[in-house]
C-alpha cells in the first residue's frame, strides 16, 4: 500500500529494511544521477537482482528511515550536501538526528543516492563500486 505524505501528497514508499529486502536488493534511485546509474549497472554486471525504487517519487517515511540508523546510517550521513536545498537552508545549523530524518522525509531531494538495501544491511554507494562492498 502506498500512503502519501501529508506534507505535499506525493505517495511515500518506506525503506524496507524486512519483506521484501530478505528477498533481494532494493536500491533507492535517482534516474537522473550518474552515480546512481553507475551503480545499478554494477548490480547488474554482478547478476544482482535488484528492485529500484525512484525515491524523488515514492520518499521514504520518517519511520523508514530511522530504521537506516539500526543499520549504521545516521541521518546527517544521508544528506547531499552538494544540494543548494541544504546550502540555502541547513548548511550552518546543528540539527539533531529527529531534525534530520523530518527534513528528509519533507525534502527527498537532499537524500544522498543511491541506498542499497540487501536484508539488514544498507550502504549508500558513492562511489557506486562501494556497491560491491554489499554483495560480497
Amino acid at each position: 500500500m502506498v500512503k502519501k505524505n501529508k506534507n505535499n501528497n506525493r505517495p511515500t514508499q518506506p525503506l524496507s529494511l524486512e519483506g521484501r529486502a530478505g528477498e533481494g536488493y532494493i536500491v533507492y534511485h535517482n534516474t537522473r544521477c550518474s552515480k546512481s546509474r553507475e551503480a545499478c549497472s554494477i548490480l547488474e554486471e554482478e547478476g544482482v537482482k535488484f528492485e529500484t525504487i525512484e525515491y524523488l517519487k515514492t520518499p521514504p517515511t520518517q519511520t523508514k528511515i530511522k530504521e537506516l540508523k539500526m543499520l549504521g546510517i545516521k541521518a546527517a550521513e544521508l544528506v547531499r550536501k552538494s544540494e543548494p536545498l541544504f546550502r540555502e537552508k541547513f548548511a550552518n545549523k546543528k540539527l539533531t538526528e529527529t531534525q534530520w530524518i523530518k527534513i528528509l522525509a519533507e525534502n527527498p531531494v537532499l537524500i544522498e543516492r543511491p541506498i542499497v538495501v540487501k536484508g539488514n544491511k544498507a550502504i549508500i554507494g558513492r562511489p557506486p563500486e562501494k556497491v560491491l562492498e554489499l554483495i560480497g
